[in-house]
């Protein structure tokens, strides 16, 4: 069964700086140029855009890299 995720999403991945977790903003199910790079995506493969929680940074990452992550609790 394959992964899927949908925007609002929380993930997290492995990065060079260890695990990082964040959220997910928008999915891309076409190919897309993202700061400089393009990267490949389909409907059945596609490339989630993620916003970090701790610094804020955007990355572009397929499913078999992300895990899922329970939604923090909001405070009243």
């Amino acid at each position: 069964m394959r992964k899927t995720f949908k925007a609002g999403d929380r993930v997290s991945w492995n990065s060079e700086a260890g695990r990082v977790s964040g959220t997910i903003v928008r999915v891309h199910t076409a190919d897309v140029n993202f700061k400089g790079y393009i990267h490949h995506a389909t409907s059945d493969d596609p490339q989630y855009e993620i916003k970090s929680e701790r610094t804020d940074h955007v990355a572009l990452h397929k499913a078999r890299v992300l895990r899922r992550l329970r939604r923090s609790a909001v405070a009243s």
